[in-house]
């Protein structure tokens, strides 16, 4: 065969895995959406249209497995690995249970070498896997399923809600989804490391980012890393004229819009994070003379709280997108946000005890805490470095804390559904 009758041969192969892979996401997760937007388009020209439904469960996980495969089928296409010839270790890494339902999203070249490793016990390894599952259940069920509580009650009802309930359950749900994904990323990453197999950091403390395209360097990495390469990157990124480059990071955040669900709210949710993105690239120049011009580069700190103040706030206006269900319940949200707004406590219900928000509050400090010395230290080695009995009061608090204060009423991970 010649070499370019060997090159149509791997591009054909190429098209082909990544159209079943394509294909049966639409299937499974797509069809219905268009399906019935497709018919509400037509019923604006008063055209009648009984679509088809498909009435199948959605396999848990299936964005993340298909993602991995197809990121297995370029980089073969690439050269950057060669394939996997044994059926059983290509299973092993689309199905490696740890992280198959929610992510990380791993890439072959990080998890297929350690699978043809020869594996041995070791304590350590193990301890600091056990230490990172505890932490992330810390997140999950005391933290992430007590705020679904207050989060659910509000945006499952949002016409008897205005002002600080609305506030304080899109903040609350902001939390509950960083502690929801962080912590099975944490429970994957922990258990895998458990039977010797490292796995990609998938948050880095997002909601300290100073800047829309820091928090996605922190947030979702795995996902954010994939689009990158696989995406981002084919369409030109910044190496084309700066109006296709714009257009390019908005295509990029609207297909991650859509990715996270078949909905339009979180087409709006992708789109809106393109669109801060495209204008903080536009004004970053203006945004940088006008600190230097009112003296906020003199006091770096300040500068750099009201940058993550911002951003955070902007994060949250979009999660208000992506949590509501529907569009209709986002605006109202958002027109209501700052309504009838009575700081008289005794008239402000939150679906939940204050007794609830006490223990809520105090797990975010706690987390908080424990992401400030993981800034400058990291937790597992500011941990190890300390005295047995300290060490082993630390976990014991954790377990107990988990026991007392954890919502075990069965809430799902918020990431299965994708």
């Amino acid at each position: 065969m010649s070499e370019s009758q060997n090159q149509k041969t791997k591009t054909a192969f190429l098209i082909l895995s990544l159209l079943s892979n394509l294909g049966l996401l639409f299937a499974f997760k797509y069809f219905n959406f268009f399906s019935g937007s497709v018919r509400e388009i037509l019923s604006l020209f008063s055209i009648p249209l009984s679509p088809l439904t498909l009435k199948v469960l959605l396999p848990v996980g299936i964005s993340f497995y298909a993602f991995q495969s197809m990121s297995y089928t370029i980089d073969v296409y690439r050269g950057k690995i060669n394939a996997q010839r044994h059926l059983g270790i290509f299973a092993l890494y689309i199905s490696f249970f740890p992280q198959l339902v929610a992510g990380p999203i791993e890439r072959a070249t990080n998890l297929l070498p350690q699978f043809l490793k020869k594996q041995y016990f070791d304590y350590g390894r193990v301890i600091n896997g056990a230490k990172l599952m505890a932490w992330g259940f810390f997140k999950k069920v005391v933290i992430a399923d007590n705020l679904a509580v207050v989060v659910n009650t509000i945006y499952n009802n949002v016409g008897d809600y205005t002002g600080i309930p609305l506030i304080l359950a899109t903040v609350f749900f902001a939390f509950q989804i960083y502690c929801d994904f962080s912590g099975y990323s944490d429970i994957a990453i922990g258990s895998a490391k458990i039977m010797g197999i490292s796995l990609m950091d998938n948050f880095k403390r997002p909601y300290y980012s100073r800047s829309i395209s820091e928090f996605w360097t922190r947030w979702h990495i795995s996902l954010s890393s994939w689009f990158r390469d696989y995406l981002y990157i084919p369409l030109g990124g910044n190496r084309v004229s700066v109006p296709r480059w714009l257009l390019n990071l908005l295509v990029v955040f609207i297909i991650s819009g859509l990715w996270h669900g078949a909905s339009w709210t979180f087409v709006i949710w992708g789109a809106l994070n393109g669109i801060y993105l495209i204008i903080e690239k536009l004004t970053k120049n203006l945004r940088d003379n006008m600190a230097e011009r009112v003296g906020l580069n003199r006091v770096p700190k300040l500068y750099a709280l009201i940058e993550i103040a911002i951003t955070f706030i902007l994060i949250n206006l979009g999660w208000i997108f992506f949590r509501s269900n529907s569009i209709s319940d986002a605006f109202y949200i958002l027109k209501h946000l700052f309504s009838n707004i009575s700081l008289d406590l005794s008239k402000i219900s939150i679906g939940t005890g204050w007794s609830s928000l006490i223990i809520i509050l105090s797990s975010i400090i706690l987390m908080e805490i424990v992401h400030i010395i993981q800034e400058n230290i990291g937790m597992r080695h500011f941990i190890s470095n300390r005295p047995l009995l300290v060490r082993w009061s630390a976990y014991i608090l954790i377990i107990i804390l988990i026991l007392l204060f954890g919502a075990f009423n069965g809430t799902a991970f918020i990431y299965f559904q994708f």
